[in-house]
């Protein structure tokens, strides 16, 4: 492999490093993103791009598991919240095993009792099969998400949230997220337009600390729509999505 590199990325760097997943510093998801990080950066998360030779090629971002923003109770652990490598090219030369040293790494360094993650094999979340490869096992599965951890298992294990009955506190249409994710901006505005044309008011949460993710109404926390308390989608989805969503839903 060749010789690589670990760049942290900081609301200072970040325009010249990018997030990765977006590159362009004038996009309003980028901007929002990197507000984000720089009060998630006192409580200790750390987003790390891989570099190999002039190419980045993934990035991982991880916090204390007090202040994860996934509906999961995971304390004295770090907690990953996404890990990326990309493009298809980049797949199986093992740069996700070395995002994950550099966490696992980290939790040693500040006498942690491992690492946690949720997992899925559906849309927005890192594939179960990486972790598995890295030594991480299942802690437990609910819905489509596996909270998996790497630890001795002599510790308090992490768990879930009970997300479901947050359902009921959501009445009328809702779109609940967080920045964390800097793509999730894209089509909000759209989404109100689309619901208008349905007569309904389209009510948008934006969460502001990851204490507010244990309101959250699906395992993957920093995305919700919601319909009468029914999760009508648990990622980000685009208005075309929206739009057969709802077309479904009321007819």
């Amino acid at each position: 492999m060749s010789t690589f590199q670990i760049q942290e990325v900081t609301p200072e760097n970040a325009a010249n490093e990018s997030l990765f997943c977006i590159k362009d510093p004038n996009y309003p998801g980028f901007k929002l993103k990197v507000e984000w990080l720089k009060e998630r950066i006192k409580e200790g998360l750390k987003l790390k791009l891989l570099k190999i030779a002039d190419e980045t090629v993934g990035f991982i971002e991880y916090v204390p598991g007090k202040f994860a923003w996934r509906p999961v109770s995971a304390e004295n652990y770090l907690f990953i919240h996404c890990m990326w490598v990309f493009p298809h090219k980049n797949l199986g030369k093992g740069y996700g095993s070395i995002l994950l040293s550099e966490c696992e790494k980290d939790a040693k360094a500040q006498g942690l009792d491992g690492v946690a993650t949720v997992s899925s094999e559906g849309s927005w979340l890192s594939n179960p099969a990486i972790f598995e490869k890295n030594g991480f096992l299942t802690v437990v599965k609910k819905d489509r998400f596996v909270l998996m951890a790497k630890t001795d298992f002599k510790v308090k294990m992490p768990a879930f949230l009970n997300w479901e009955e947050n359902l009921k506190n959501y009445q009328g249409l809702n779109l609940v997220y967080a920045n964390q994710c800097p793509l999730f901006i894209k089509s909000v505005e759209e989404m109100r337009e689309t619901a208008k044309l349905h007569r309904l008011e389209l009510k948008v949460t934006v969460m502001e600390s990851s204490e507010d993710i244990r309101k959250a109404a699906s395992g993957y926390g920093v995305y919700s729509l919601v319909y009468n308390g029914k999760l009508l989608a648990d990622h980000y989805i685009s208005n075309t999505r929206f739009k057969n969503i709802l077309n479904k839903e009321l007819n």
